[in-house]
C-alpha cells in the first residue's frame, strides 16, 4: 500500500513541477503583460494544488493533511482572485494589450505600452 502511495504522490509532484515550470516559461516568453498574467495564473494554481495533493497523500490521515488542505482551499480560491485583481488594475491604468491598436480601446483610457 506505501508503495502505491508513494508512486501516486510522485506522479502528482511530477505534474505539479511540470505546470510551474510551464508557467515559468510562459512568463518569459509570452508577449504582453495580460498574457503572461493569463498563462502564469492558471498554471501557478494548478501546480500548487498538485504539489499539495501529494504532500496530503504523503502525510497520511492526520492534522498534517488538515493544514495542507487549507492551504489548498486558500490558494484555490486567493490565486484566481488576484490575477483578476492584477488584470483589472492594469486595464484601469490603461495599459493596452499586444496588438490592440489605440483605435479600438474605449474612449477616456490612457494609452500606456
Amino acid at each position: 500500500m506505501q508503495l502505491l502511495i508513494d508512486i501516486l504522490s510522485w506522479g502528482f509532484i511530477l505534474a505539479g513541477v511540470f505546470f510551474v515550470f510551464t508557467g515559468t516559461l510562459g512568463m518569459l516568453r509570452l508577449p504582453d503583460f495580460y498574457t503572461r498574467l493569463h498563462g502564469a495564473g492558471i498554471t501557478d494554481t494548478l501546480g500548487t494544488e498538485l504539489l499539495l495533493i501529494a504532500m496530503m497523500l504523503q502525510a497520511g490521515w492526520s492534522l498534517v493533511t488538515v493544514k495542507l488542505a487549507m492551504i489548498s482551499l486558500f490558494i484555490f480560491f486567493t490565486s484566481p482572485t488576484a490575477t483578476h485583481a492584477l488584470a483589472n488594475a492594469a486595464n484601469a491604468v490603461g495599459l493596452r494589450p499586444f496588438g490592440v491598436p489605440a483605435k479600438d480601446l474605449e474612449p477616456g483610457k490612457r494609452e500606456k505600452r
